[in-house]
C-alpha cells in the first residue's frame, strides 16, 4: 500500500484536530500502535479512548471521523467501546451516518475542508459524493443527531452539544 506523502499541512492538522476531540471530553492518547490490527491506519479505539499513533496515521481526518463514533455512543456505554465497534454490535452500523453528520459539523467547526475528513481513500470511494451531498444541504445522518439531541435541523452544521448523554 502506498503511503501518502506526509506534507507539513497534514502533518499540522494532528495537533488542532487531536485539541478539539480533548476539548469536547473526549480522551485521546498517543500510542505506538505497530504490529495491532487497526480498523483505520494509526487510530485504535480502546475502551472508550482513542489511541494515535502518529507514525501510522495516513489521513488526519480519520481522527473525527473516529471520535465521531465514541461520540455518539451513550456516555455509560462508551468505556466498552474497543476495536472494531460494529463487530459483534450490527446496530452500530446505523450510527454511521449519524457520525458522517458529526464529522462533517466538526470539520466546519474547525474551518476545515470537508476534503480533510472525507479523503478520497476512504468512504468507499464515495468523498466526493459525501462532500456534494453536505455542501448542498443534504445533510444525511442530520435526523440521528436531532433525535439525540446534539443539533437542529435549523442550527446544522453548528452543535449545541458534541457528546450523547
Amino acid at each position: 500500500m502506498l503511503r501518502p506523502i506526509a506534507t507539513p499541512a497534514a502533518t499540522d492538522q494532528i495537533d488542532p484536530l487531536v485539541a478539539f476531540v480533548r476539548s469536547i471530553g473526549l480522551e485521546v492518547k498517543e500510542a505506538s500502535l505497530q504490529g495491532q490490527a487497526t480498523f483505520l491506519p494509526g487510530l485504535l479505539i480502546d475502551q472508550g479512548t482513542l489511541l494515535l499513533d502518529r507514525e501510522s496515521l495516513l489521513y488526519p481526518g480519520d481522527i473525527l471521523h473516529e471520535a465521531g463514533h465514541i461520540a455518539l455512543t451513550p456516555a455509560a456505554e462508551r468505556h466498552l467501546l474497543s476495536a472494531n465497534i460494529t463487530e459483534n454490535h450490527p446496530e452500530k452500523e446505523g450510527e454511521e451516518l449519524g457520525v458522517l453528520a458529526w464529522t462533517y459539523a466538526a470539520s466546519r467547526a474547525l474551518g476545515l475542508p470537508p476534503e480533510v475528513v472525507f479523503h478520497p481513500a476512504g468512504y468507499l470511494d464515495q468523498s466526493a459524493w459525501l462532500i456534494e451531498t453536505f455542501q448542498s444541504g443534504r445533510n444525511i445522518g442530520l435526523p440521528l443527531l436531532v433525535w439525540m439531541q446534539l443539533t437542529t435541523t435549523d442550527t446544522f452544521p453548528r452543535m449545541a452539544r458534541w457528546l450523547r448523554e
